[in-house]
């Protein structure tokens, strides 16, 4: 069966964003830059078949309303339904990246502790580039053991954008 895979534009402060959605849930929110877009495309073909529909449906306006939430401040957890397609590690990492509270950081090897497996640093690393849920699972709330900001598919700078946004409004609550 051929799914509709939904796909939009959103614009905000860190440049425009694509989102897609099934009727299921968002399945991707990408910065932009077209050769990830085109990568996490080509792999979610993997998990199911799908037709592009270039236009927004319910759930992507909801994801769209939500983001403008959090960059206001005014929202700090998502409560769309959103899709997990990768292998089992990659889910156990993006599920561990869930459990990261907002305005919280936590280093690679934290995140190692945390799923069990101190000698899966760089894999870890791998499976936080290859989320496809940006924002949303956090992966921009992991550093380096230094403090740096290191590794971040959607540019360093968006990563030091998003950690100083939650910090300043973790700060105010």
């Amino acid at each position: 069966m051929i799914e509709k895979l939904f796909i939009s534009n959103y614009n905000c402060a860190l440049g425009n964003l694509t989102i897609a959605a099934t009727s299921q849930g968002i399945c991707m929110i990408e910065f932009d830059n077209q050769t990830r877009i085109e990568n996490h495309l080509k792999q979610l073909k993997q998990f199911f078949n799908y037709e592009i529909i270039d236009q927004s449906n319910e759930l992507i306006d909801i994801a769209s309303t939500q983001l403008s939430e959090y960059l206001n401040g005014s929202r700090k957890i998502f409560d769309f339904p959103f899709l997990l397609h990768g292998t089992d590690f990659q889910t156990k990492v993006w599920n561990e990246l869930l459990t990261i509270s907002y305005g919280t950081i936590r280093s690679y090897k934290e995140q190692a502790l945390a799923i069990g497996n101190l000698k899966a640093i760089r894999a870890i690393a791998t499976a936080n580039g290859q989320n496809r849920i940006s924002i949303v699972i956090p992966c921009h709330r992991i550093i380096g053991s230094d403090g740096s900001l290191t590794g971040y598919g959607g540019e360093l700078w968006r990563k030091k954008f998003l950690l100083e946004l939650e910090s300043n409004q973790a700060k105010l609550f």
